[in-house]
């Protein structure tokens, strides 16, 4: 997952703000862990009017229509703003205090009033579109032409072509969903921190790892609780789920975690806040149904389709069903097998419960793989898989990672360089890997600072933030044991920093088509999705493992079992993801928000779910409630790309694979650079498709995704 933000600035500061520091940071790095609450509001009202002041010139008759004149000038002045504020949201995720949460959520109306007036400024539009008919149009390169064009697409979509009747309700319905979006992703983390499940007898836990033990006991104590605290965070939860022989446990549970942000949770009635999300659902659905028809689309979906590869509304949902029949045999044909494992072996007769899948999932792996996810667990040190990581990037696009020693917002948080064959820099990002209270769960890669040349020439390197929610290390008999993470954060790791890559290798100098900005969204998760791979390649494993106590490196034969197992119920994983997305869709396509009422949503969920799913939603379960990739994380209409787009990197892949069999290797360093000239230097400068193209020569095929997830 992506969450994007920019900016940096360069003007002179007012005597009291000069050591404020989100403005002394220049072009720099951020000073996270000097930023206070108090200094957010004198910052962003200060640079709301440099960036005001930057756009009055721009629109001053005057002012000549070039991209010295008008683009550059307005991009570094919004870029300061936006970086600024990138610092601020970045922070209100990671590191949530109720008194950041308020000045955050103080200046957010501003900010994205000030967003919402830039889209809709006639005069400024009509500056651009003069830009795009001079002369000088034809000299510029063509990330700047891009931008330029990006930019008369945006003003369309921001609303500069409406009356001026219209144009005050379109901004408040900007502002209306920011409000709600940041609502939304408030009462998701306030319902996942407020729950708490203390155990006093040990004997509750049969069946947990060590280290799931260990570390409720550590939360109990900095609680000051007796016994083991177990909370809604996944490396809290999903143990329980995954290796509790004790049911009741697993349904207490399962129970609080699809119910957060609901009127079900077992937080109410404890004299906490409201954290229902039920209606802010359907007011985000009615305001971004009628900013669609404001602009002059039937709907959301199609609206949002103005910045991705597809083409059509029914495209997609064509591409989703069809995915869908194509699963779902292979999806029964697991769930029968679960369903009977868990009758004959597990003695569950009165029928699987939600609460018992993870469970008869991981036994189930074990008996027919003779291997378990703990076991694999304890040659996944983190140290030693970001080695493995970094051997990977270094080898396939010849750039050198070595550790920095930049300003960070937790102790728990490691920066890198990166380096180019030279030498030079080109890119720092920052790791934040575990998993506390105050911090968004999910995992995700947000841009700090973009790549641009400035008017000056110096280059501006881009930064990026990869954050992750980890086990955190703990202690066992006292001693603190190296942190390790399962197989799937691996995966995990790998995806964002496929992320991270498209936007840290750019050689694009246009800030607004650099890395991954100006990226379709649908084709945006082609990079992280394409390092996935490696994590399933022997040669890959063997150098990145060694186990937590012995110190040896994965077992060939171990290797052998989790390669065997990789598609293990992927057919109930994939139908899982299609109907997630299914559910976004067309709840963006076709669900009439705006004279829904009440639980219109969940049972919108519900009847899609019911048509396409081979495991029946259990009546109590809430989950559309925190599914934030929609409602506060910058997917609507927007969910489906995660499939669309891996059908794009399996097939980028497959080139890998087709090198191996000449090479030996799947590290194959040209293939490696033509992936990264055509790929991920490129940004957003050109369309995604063409990219593609330029790499494999051809279009796109769905026969390595399919040929990967054993679905054929």
């Amino acid at each position: 997952m992506i969450a994007s933000s920019s900016a940096s600035h360069g003007s002179t500061h007012p005597s009291n703000l000069k050591h404020n520091p989100l403005l002394t940071f220049w072009r720099g790095v951020a000073t996270y862990s000097e930023v206070k609450p108090e200094h957010i509001a004198p910052a962003i009202e200060y640079l709301l009017r440099q960036a005001q002041d930057a756009v009055d010139v721009a629109v001053n008759p005057n002012t000549e229509p070039t991209w010295d004149t008008l683009a550059e000038p307005l991009e570094d002045a919004t870029e300061a703003l936006g970086r600024s504020w990138g610092v601020i949201s970045h922070l209100n995720s990671v590191v949530d205090t109720p008194e950041l949460r308020a000045a955050y959520g103080e200046m957010l109306p501003k900010v994205t009033a000030f967003f919402s007036s830039l889209g809709q400024n006639l005069e400024l539009y009509q500056k651009f579109k003069d830009l795009s008919k001079t002369p000088d149009f034809g000299k510029l390169s063509a990330a700047q032409k891009k931008v330029i064009e990006n930019s008369l697409r945006d003003f369309r979509l921001g609303g500069a072509e409406l009356n001026d009747e219209d144009k005050p309700r379109f901004a408040q319905i900007q502002d209306e969903q920011a409000t709600l979006g940041k609502a939304f992703s408030d009462h998701v983390l306030d319902a996942t921190d407020g729950f708490v499940h203390l155990v006093t007898d040990l004997v509750e836990l049969a069946g947990l790892p060590e280290d799931a033990i260990a570390a409720a006991a550590g939360t109990a104590q900095q609680k000051a609780l007796q016994g083991w605290a177990f909370t809604l965070h996944f490396p809290s939860y999903y143990p329980i789920m995954q290796y509790a022989e004790n049911r009741a446990l697993r349904r207490l549970m399962y129970e609080a975690y699809v119910t957060r942000a609901s009127e079900l949770a077992p937080q109410y009635g404890k004299g906490k806040l409201d954290w229902d999300n039920t209606q802010n659902m359907l007011d985000q659905l009615r305001l971004r149904d009628e900013e669609a028809r404001m602009l002059g689309y039937k709907n959301y979906a199609a609206l949002s389709l103005a910045l991705k590869m597809a083409s059509s509304v029914a495209e997609v949902d064509s591409f989703l069903t069809n995915f869908a029949k194509t699963a779902k045999p292979f999806a029964m044909k697991d769930w029968q097998e679960l369903s009977e494992f868990a009758n004959i072996k597990l003695a569950i007769v009165d029928g699987l419960e939600p609460w018992d899948i993870a469970f008869a999932s991981e036994r189930l792996k074990q008996e027919r793989y003779s291997f378990s996810e703990n076991e694999l667990k304890q040659y996944f040190s983190l140290p030693k898989v970001l080695d493995g990581l970094f051997q990977v990037i270094q080898t396939l696009f010849g750039v050198k990672i070595e550790s920095a020693n930049l300003p960070t917002w937790h102790a728990d948080v490691q920066s890198f360089s990166v380096k180019n064959a030279k030498g030079d820099l080109v890119a720092y990002f920052y790791l934040d890997p575990y998993a506390r209270p105050g911090k968004r769960g999910g995992a995700w890669m947000d841009d700090a600072r973009g790549r641009r040349v400035l008017p000056n020439g110096e280059i501006q390197i881009p930064v990026a933030h990869l954050v992750c929610n980890f086990a955190p290390p703990v202690k066992v008999d006292g001693v603190l044991r190296q942190p390790t993470i399962t197989h799937n954060d691996v995966i995990t790791l790998f995806h964002e920093s496929g992320h991270g890559l498209h936007h840290l290798l750019t050689q694009v100098s246009a800030l607004g088509v650099s890395g991954i900005n100006g990226v379709e969204w649908d084709a945006v998760e082609l990079p992280s999705q394409f390092m996935e791979n490696f994590c399933w390649e022997w040669e890959v494993l063997e150098k990145m493992t060694a186990h937590a106590e012995t110190g040896k490196p994965l077992p060939r034969e171990l290797f052998e079992k989790i390669l065997a197992a990789k598609n293990f119920q992927n057919g109930y994983m994939t139908l899982r993801q299609i109907v997630m997305s299914l559910t976004d869709w067309r709840l963006h396509a076709s669900f009439d928000a705006k004279n829904a009422k009440g639980q219109a949503v969940l049972e919108e969920s519900r009847v899609i779910a019911d048509q396409f799913n081979v495991i029946p939603q259990p009546a109590i379960s809430r989950w559309i409630n925190t599914f934030s990739h929609i409602f506060a994380g910058g997917y609507a209409a927007g969910y489906y790309s995660y499939k669309w787009a891996e059908v794009l990197s399996a097939d980028v892949y497959s080139a890998f694979e087709e090198a191996a069999k000449l090479t030996g290797s799947v590290l194959d360093e040209e293939t490696g650079t033509r992936y990264c000239t055509e790929i991920l230097e490129v940004g957003g400068s050109r369309p995604a498709a063409e990219s593609f193209k330029a790499f494999r020569g051809r279009e796109p095929s769905i026969d390595a995704l399919l040929r990967h997830g054993g679905l054929t």
